[in-house]
């Protein structure tokens, strides 16, 4: 027979299986909750060694989302993903320029991805963002050039594009930027993983 759960006690017992599954593995306190929220999300514990952190990226992606900032996605489902409402609290809104007719006409124009495009107009945003990359590399890549330009400075990159093709280059790359990061090292990532990401900074904020 199942095990019958409450709807309520089904993320907190989800919780408890993962500590428990995770066994004699300790995690950085400060990192925890992040790793396990994606963890939950994905049901794969290879991101409890995959996520690579920059020195108190969480601490000052909390702050930033305190602070009321946007957080920039490349893709509309990891902006469907990130919790609103939390965030909306705090003064900032989720953005995602991908599908705007205007970034779309220009990336074909310029003969670049759209992803590329919209980076460069979040860059032109006047609040302070986390950017949130679950799937275009193009997109990691044209932030880093950005940052180098000194056109961006960055609250905080979540890099986690998935796939095959510059994904394994774009993240070591923006890894190489003195921003703070979250990087989702390898092929793995997504844009559930971008998205649970940020609601693990939001969720430690709301509760």
């Amino acid at each position: 027979m199942p095990e019958i759960v409450k709807p309520m006690d089904i993320e907190n017992r989800s919780f408890q299986i993962i500590t428990e599954l995770l066994g004699d593995r300790v995690l950085d306190a400060e990192n925890e909750l992040v790793v396990k929220r994606v963890i939950h999300t994905t049901a794969d514990f290879d991101y409890a060694d995959n996520l690579c952190f920059s020195p108190r990226a969480v601490e000052r992606g909390i702050a930033a989302l305190r602070a009321g900032c946007d957080i920039v996605t490349d893709t509309q489902m990891a902006r469907a993903g990130i919790n609103k409402t939390v965030l909306g609290r705090l003064g900032g809104e989720v953005r995602c320029f991908m599908s705007d007719p205007d970034v779309a006409a220009e990336a074909k124009e310029r003969g670049i991805t759209r992803a590329m495009v919209s980076m460069e107009r979040a860059a032109a945003l006047e609040k302070p963002c986390i950017f949130a990359i679950g799937n275009a590399p193009t997109a990691l890549f044209t932030l880093f050039d950005l940052v180098m330009a000194g056109r961006l400075s960055p609250a905080l990159i979540v890099g986690a594009p998935v796939g095959f093709v510059n994904v394994v280059e774009s993240k070591e790359q923006i890894m190489t930027a003195e921003v703070p990061y979250i990087v989702a090292r390898g092929r793995k990532g997504g844009s559930n993983v971008a998205a649970a990401i940020c609601n693990a900074m939001l969720y430690q904020i709301a509760r």
